[in-house]
């Protein structure tokens, strides 16, 4: 049974610039007001649907030597990982729907940040930064991106609580997909010569996979080329911030991926930068420093280039999750492969794949035109920030066009 949204009267979050007076600067909304829903009393609040946090890098060795930078949350995908811990603040998600106005009837999911009391001013300074950043890419004039989560409003306790709601298109994010794919690989596996005979069949499961893995990659780069159009980074982009409305692979022609957890979103339009950083961004701009990027121009294309970075970390993890067992690969053992093993050398990294006969579909998957993918996957991961491709350039390559299937 739906609820009425807990705590005590709201107060009106959207109203104010930040999301409490103790959260840092950040830049009004230009969204209309209007357009969003901030009363608590025209939403319903349904079940708790699960709750997650955040990772901290606990120890690491970064790419430059000699440098002292403090890499904090979000900062995951530019070093090289030792150990990861969690971070302070836990979110939560509900089910709910809108029980009020034009959007009546519409179901949504409801992202709960705690208040100050519970995880200090971390919490607020990221709801009020993804409220702004969701705002913000919304209000553009080209109209909303299909393949960014649309924010349909939202609240603020009395206890602090950060109440954002979005519109439910999808309970599966990309991870959860390479999960149900790595697991039924293992169950293939173990059916052993029961399934053997049909060959044909086994090469139209891989091929379907192939084309679902690259349809996801397509919707997830044109979101973030959205975002980089409209001078905005992700910076915590990974396979739990792609939202999916379907995993079943016969279905790849509906597929719709979308961008979600703006959390920890930059700002990189030129007045912002010229203005002092942000909390939430100053681990970026200490790297960008230590990489040589000290102009305003440099700095915007060091943060553009290490989205661009985290894309290929998260194109790496499709590549390799969804077509191993279960098991066999994970987030953290493949980036330590790539970054420690391998020092970002993936024609190395191939060699060292074909002698595993678990890892044999994955290469064949990147093989696809001639080694499209490596191809690929060795420039979006370049060691080097002014090398990278840009999104829209990712977008034409004829691994993610689909040319090479």
């Amino acid at each position: 049974m739906l609820l009425t949204a807990p705590g005590h009267k709201p107060t009106f979050l959207f109203s104010r610039g930040s999301a409490s007076n103790s959260v840092t600067r950040t830049r009004p909304c230009r969204l209309c007001k209007a357009t969003l829903i901030t009363n608590s009393e025209s939403f319903e609040v349904g079940r708790l649907v699960g709750s997650y946090g955040f990772m901290n890098i606990t120890s690491y060795s970064g790419f430059q030597s000699g440098t002292d930078i403090d890499y904090s949350s979000g900062d995951l995908g530019r070093l090289r990982v030792q150990d990861v811990g969690e971070g302070s603040v836990k979110i939560r998600l509900y089910e709910g729907r809108v029980s009020q106005g034009p959007l009546r009837g519409t179901s949504i999911l409801f992202k709960v940040y705690p208040g100050k009391r519970a995880s200090g001013l971390e919490a607020d300074m990221m709801a009020a930064n993804e409220l702004n950043a969701h705002s913000f890419l919304q209000s553009s004039s080209e109209g909303i991106c299909q393949n960014l989560l649309i924010l349909v409003g939202g609240f603020e306790t009395k206890t602090g609580e950060q109440w954002l709601a979005f519109r439910n298109d999808g309970k599966y994010s990309a991870a959860d997909y390479a999960k149900v794919s790595s697991e039924k690989v293992s169950k293939n596996r173990a059916l052993g010569e029961q399934i053997s005979w049909n060959q044909f069949e086994q090469e139209q499961k891989i091929k379907r996979r192939a084309y679902f893995v690259i349809k996801l990659l397509q919707g997830a780069l044109r979101g973030l080329a959205f975002m980089h159009d409209h001078d905005r980074l992700h910076q915590s982009l990974g396979p739990s911030s792609i939202l999916l409305n379907t995993i079943i692979e016969r279905d790849a022609a509906y597929l719709v991926p979308r961008i979600r957890d703006l959390a920890f979103s930059v700002d990189i339009s030129y007045p912002y930068l010229e203005e002092s950083p942000g909390t939430l961004s100053e681990g970026l701009w200490r790297r960008a420093s230590a990489a040589g990027a000290f102009t305003l121009m440099e700095k915007r294309a060091f943060g553009i280039a290490d989205d661009i970075y985290e894309a290929g970390l998260l194109f790496a993890y499709l590549a390799f999750i969804p077509f191993c067992e279960a098991g066999i690969m994970d987030s953290i053992s493949l980036q330590r492969l790539l970054e420690s093993t391998f020092q970002l050398d993936l024609q190395a990294t191939r060699e060292y794949c074909l002698a595993d006969d678990r890892l044999l579909d994955a290469v064949k998957f990147l093989d696809l035109g001639d080694g499209a993918g490596w191809e690929l996957l060795q420039a979006m991961l370049n060691p080097d920030f002014r090398k990278r491709p840009i999104a829209e350039a990712i977008l034409n390559h004829r691994f993610i066009t689909g040319a090479v299937l």
